[in-house]
């Protein structure tokens, strides 16, 4: 998906780069696979911030996207290419040969007319298809992929990424992440063939701070220019550094390590994405 540059008629498009949605193929969603969307403004149920800089916004409706791909062996046409406004990447409404409709991440290249199936056994490694990892070959692009059997894909789904299939063992597969984490994953998890659409969504510039409060991102304001009483940056004469990064509650900002030593998961990672 490429970009577009705009005409600076106004301040607010003089920096903006903006996407071109040219691969959308219409803006009317299936509505049978639509539901609420309540905006929460970063509160839980106690009506408490728990995350910061979040409300306002459009108003949305969730899009039901099938991240399990568990209707196996029967085929499906890609009927539209569609924009969906809860997340950076497009998606892509099925039409399934028994007359089910169910939205899935369209994956890079994928168009209108392609069939793609899903399977618990060893289907073509062509984009769009799932299948487990174990069953794929060496050097495979992947995304949307399992944790666990079953319970649907939870990692590689934002725009433009995508992992690689490295190593298999008897039980396990080995995959290199996008932040280049090299991990062991269940063969039996499944996973979906090729790179999540719309790559150029990291050269997206929104132009105007009013377009991050149309997404529902609210101003963050900094430490250092805070006093002492609200931040542990705050404070000092003049324009001060503030000290060393950290948190309004105190936390090192910078290098230290947060995850716990214990977790079990630990066991499965062979290299750390920071590691050199």
């Amino acid at each position: 998906m490429p970009t577009k540059k705009l005409k600076p008629v106004t301040p607010g498009t003089r920096h903006r780069i903006a996407p071109d949605f040219s691969e959308i193929t219409t803006n009317q969603p299936e509505k049978s696979l639509l539901s609420k969307l309540h905006s929460k403004g970063g509160r839980n149920n106690h009506g408490r911030i728990t995350t910061r800089h979040q409300g306002g916004g459009h108003k949305r409706r969730y899009r039901i996207i099938d991240f399990k791909r568990n209707k196996f062996d029967v085929p499906a046409k890609v009927a539209t290419i569609e924009y969906d406004p809860n997340r950076t990447a497009r998606i892509a409404l099925l039409h399934y040969a028994d007359g089910e409709k169910r939205y899935i991440l369209a994956p890079n290249k994928l168009k209108v007319g392609d069939t793609v199936i899903s399977s618990t056994t060893t289907v073509v490694p062509e984009i769009g298809n799932a299948y487990p990892l174990m069953n794929m070959p060496l050097g495979t692009t992947i995304h949307n992929i399992e944790m666990q059997p079953g319970k649907g894909g939870q990692i590689v789904r934002s725009a433009g990424t995508s992992a690689q299939l490295i190593a298999k063992s008897d039980r396990y597969v080995t995959i290199k992440l996008p932040s280049g984490e090299v991990r062991m994953i269940l063969g039996k998890c499944l996973a979906t063939v090729g790179t999540v659409s719309n790559l150029d969504h990291m050269n997206v510039t929104l132009g105007k701070a009013g377009r991050s409060r149309w997404l529902g991102i609210r101003p963050t304001t900094r430490g250092v220019v805070m006093n002492p009483v609200d931040h542990p940056m705050g404070g000092g004469e003049g324009r001060a550094s503030g000290g060393h990064p950290r948190s309004p509650w105190g936390q090192i900002a910078k290098g230290l390590k947060t995850r716990n030593r214990r977790k079990l998961s630990s066991k499965f990672i062979v290299r750390r994405r920071n590691q050199k």
